[in-house]
């Protein structure tokens, strides 16, 4: 017979129950713990931990009420919230036990002896006991998740004119339950804006479900979106619940929902209006509660004129427009920006407390940066790895030259056209590093390596 790992404490004042409760479970568990003095619970809690504790509902003679056993109950969970308790109860005291489980007990045992459904009580018990543990575990890692992923999206506004109004208008409708259409360049940080809005709405403890709709083919888009049922297609081995669905009773990020067909929009469209959607390969509806927020680099109001864009999905996803302006267009925000990246990576790369050169930083505002914050980012990120002192000099900074046509080198040499091609990746992806070595299939240290060594 193979044992579980389950410990687990035993606690009555009926030496002979203990004995007997032992025998039985000893050889189902790694460990079983007797104490017949509920008094010594608490020092017991304090040298390790169990799995389940069986306690008795009354110590002392002629008492029935129950109450004791509550009472140490409330004092276990104070101590340890997700351990199992199982009741030991006299026979007759049904009533007892029902209120004990009202009261958050998982279960209880009668003293009339019945060895089969003790153990099978204590098994279950036991395997509650392991999907609180999960849980918990699940839990702890959903929060450290929501704190990477907050750090990653951190804010910096600045101190331009134009992110102040910005700010001034995330504050305004935060707070409300209106869909809004972010507008601006790709790289600007809609985003950072988006999770912000997010952070300070009423849903900030509900889930932020991000969706980038650039990247959804048409063959999956229902699926990611809406879900799937079981058998709806090949692969399909199981009920899958879409973003919307997900993002119930929270945020949903549509992000460059410019770049959606006419049909797609339709069916987000559909989705907006009727608050529900409908699986792929399900006849059922599912309502969900969401507030939505969508996000475009492209000039969406054109495309209506030209019918590229549908005029009443726009309407349905602009409540509020709010316009984040380029980084070439608020430069007083640069060095803010600058340390406050530096700052973040320093950290990352475990380097001794940096500062920007006046000339370095000089030059930063002077590049026009069209690949803006993003970009910003990661030439910061790349003058900490470089940099061989503790100031950030000029030639510590690796710009992108983004001209409209490269020439492409008329060779067989292997060194120049990977540089050109290096390049031409770097100023598709617009200088976001992790994009442009994904897209080169090599990793992000190889591809900082080739950028110091061609001096990109």
């Amino acid at each position: 017979m193979t044992k579980t790992k389950g410990k687990i404490l035993i606690v009555d004042d009926n030496e002979e129950l203990l004995i007997a409760l032992k025998m039985v479970l000893t050889p189902h568990f790694s460990e079983i713990v007797t104490e017949k003095n509920p008094n010594r619970i608490p020092s017991l809690l304090d040298k390790d931990s169990y799995d389940i504790i069986l306690l008795d509902m009354n110590f002392h003679a002629g008492v029935n009420t129950g109450n004791e056993g509550i009472f140490w109950m409330n004092k276990i969970f104070e101590m340890d919230p997700v351990v199992t308790i199982v009741f030991i109860t006299a026979f007759g005291d049904i009533e007892l036990a029902v209120k004990a489980m009202k009261e958050g007990a998982t279960d209880f045992i009668q003293k009339s002896w019945d060895q089969e459904k003790i153990l099978s009580t204590i098994l279950s018990a036991y395997t509650l006991r392991l999907s609180k543990l999960e849980i918990s575990r699940l839990k702890s890692k959903q929060k450290h998740l929501k704190e990477s992923i907050d750090r990653d999206f951190q804010l910096c506004t600045g101190v331009s004119k134009a992110m102040k109004e910005v700010m001034r208008i995330v504050e305004k409708v935060a707070k409300t339950d209106a869909s809004i259409l972010l507008l601006g360049e790709s790289g600007t940080g809609k985003e950072v804006i988006a999770r912000e809005i997010h952070k300070r709405s009423a849903r900030t403890d509900e889930i932020f479900v991000g969706v980038d709709l650039g990247s959804l083919s048409e063959t999956l888009f229902e699926s990611e979106l809406f879900g799937h049922a079981k058998g709806a297609f090949t692969d399909a081995v199981e009920n899958k619940p879409g973003r919307f669905e997900i993002a119930s009773e929270g945020t949903l990020f549509l992000d460059e929902i410019g770049n959606l067909t006419l049909p797609l929009q339709s069916k987000i469209l559909t989705a907006i209006q009727n608050k529900e959607v409908i699986p792929l390969g399900s006849n059922s509806p599912i309502p969900v509660d969401i507030r939505l927020i969508s996000a475009t680099n492209k000039p969406l109001f054109e495309m209506v004129q030209q019918g590229k864009f549908r005029e009443d999905l726009i309407y349905r996803i602009n409540t509020v427009q709010i316009e984040i302006p380029p980084l070439r267009e608020r430069p007083e925000d640069i060095p803010e920006l600058a340390v406050f990246f530096l700052d973040q990576f320093q950290k990352t790369y475990h380097k001794k407390k940096l500062h920007i050169g006046n000339l370095a930083l000089q030059a930063l505002q002077d590049y026009s940066w069209p690949g803006n914050i993003r970009e910003l980012k990661h030439v910061i990120e790349k003058a900490v790895i470089f940099c061989e002192t503790n100031t950030i000099l000029k030639n510590d900074l690796h710009f992108i030259e983004y001209r409209k046509e490269l020439d492409k080198p008329e060779t067989f040499s292997l060194e120049k056209n990977e540089k050109y091609l290096i390049i031409k990746a770097l100023q598709k992806h617009k200088g976001n590093i992790s994009s442009t070595a994904k897209s080169l299939e090599i990793n992000r240290s190889t591809l900082y390596e080739k950028i110091r060594k061609y001096g990109i």
